[in-house]
């Protein structure tokens, strides 16, 4: 069988990587599992959050998405990130400016969020074609005093901070510049690649979790919005209603979208967040968001039947939420 670019389909994970976890620790209070970007690992009376992304397909902004998008899975759990170890992995030929460069965007963007940088490791790969960057960070908070992507309840709200396909516009703006000059106006490009500083959702997640009334929180990546909300309601065995027409989508995005015909809400959305709060509090958090001059909105709702996943289109019709085998980044950059 040959695989997708992209994540492992979740059929993959259970049937293989989630049956060869090693040895089992009773320290370990959240393990892997579907949907949910992290680990809890409970040491005394405090509680670490620890996760690890790889940032594979940018070029230009590598180091500084690296530091955001780890950043942003430690968040949803509702606490702040606080340490970061970094693999890069440079190809054939690097120079060392490649290194200050990574490096440099790696150390910006940890200052700006207060992580600290504590170790890792950087190599030159033989046979690599573009430079990796893989990222473990780590959060502290007392025992059990988080949420995880596996909490939500039926009857939730869904809120979604932003827009969707925030990092798939900034790469796609940044690493097809040329190509998009044909269709888009300089300005709307430049607009497009300044939304690197929209990717991360610390704030996001932290205004919304000290709210009150969050349940659970995703950071909708590779799969775009569609693809987040769908691990989200796998991870709490939940369907879902979401409705088209609230989804916002920015016009630099609907027209890089446009051009190379893929879904933005299929499109790798890192910077946006997506919340399940209870009823009573959705309209609470979406102020609280929109004091912190967050763009908020509420999108739709969680299920009680699992198998029920549907997205109301604009016109009214209802389809199935769309779950794409391989995000519409790479069709882009396939291209």
């Amino acid at each position: 069988m040959r695989l997708p670019q992209g994540k492992i389909p979740v059929d993959i994970l259970k049937e293989v990587v989630f049956r060869n976890l090693g040895a089992s620790r009773q320290e370990v209070a959240v393990g892997p599992s579907v949907g949910v970007d992290g680990a809890v690992i409970d040491v005394g009376d405090k509680s670490l959050i620890v996760s690890m992304d790889p940032i594979t397909g940018a070029v230009e902004r590598i180091g500084w998405l690296a530091v955001n998008v780890n950043a942003n899975d430690i968040a949803t759990f509702g606490v702040e990130p606080a340490f970061l170890f970094s693999c890069i992995l440079l190809p054939d030929g690097a120079l060392k400016g490649l290194v200050e460069t990574i490096s440099s965007q790696m150390n910006i963007a940890a200052q700006n969020l207060g992580v600290a940088i504590v170790g890792g490791h950087c190599e030159v790969t033989p046979s690599l074609a573009k430079p990796i960057v893989v990222c473990c960070i780590i959060g502290l908070t007392e025992k059990g005093k988080y949420v995880t992507a596996s909490g939500a309840e039926a009857g939730d709200r869904l809120i979604l901070t932003k827009t969707a396909g925030i990092e798939g516009t900034a790469i796609l703006a940044t690493d097809r510049e040329k190509e998009l000059e044909k269709t888009m106006s300089t300005m709307d490009l430049q607009n497009a690649k300044i939304f690197y500083e929209r990717i991360s959702v610390v704030k996001d997640a932290l205004t919304a979790y000290r709210t009150g009334g969050v349940h659970a929180m995703h950071d909708p990546t590779e799969g775009g919005v569609t693809g987040g909300i769908n691990e989200m309601a796998d991870a709490s065995h939940l369907g879902v209603k979401i409705f088209e027409e609230k989804i916002p989508v920015a016009s630099e995005t609907v027209k890089i979208c446009k051009h190379f015909r893929l879904d933005p809400l299929q499109l790798i959305s890192s910077g946006a967040l997506v919340i399940s709060a209870e009823p009573k509090t959705a309209n609470k958090i979406i102020r609280s968001l929109k004091l912190s001059r967050i763009q908020a909105s509420l999108i739709g709702e969680f299920l009680e039947n699992a198998n029920e996943r549907v997205l109301v289109s604009k016109n009214g019709e209802t389809r199935t939420l769309p779950r794409s085998t391989s995000d519409h980044l790479w069709t882009a950059l396939n291209r």
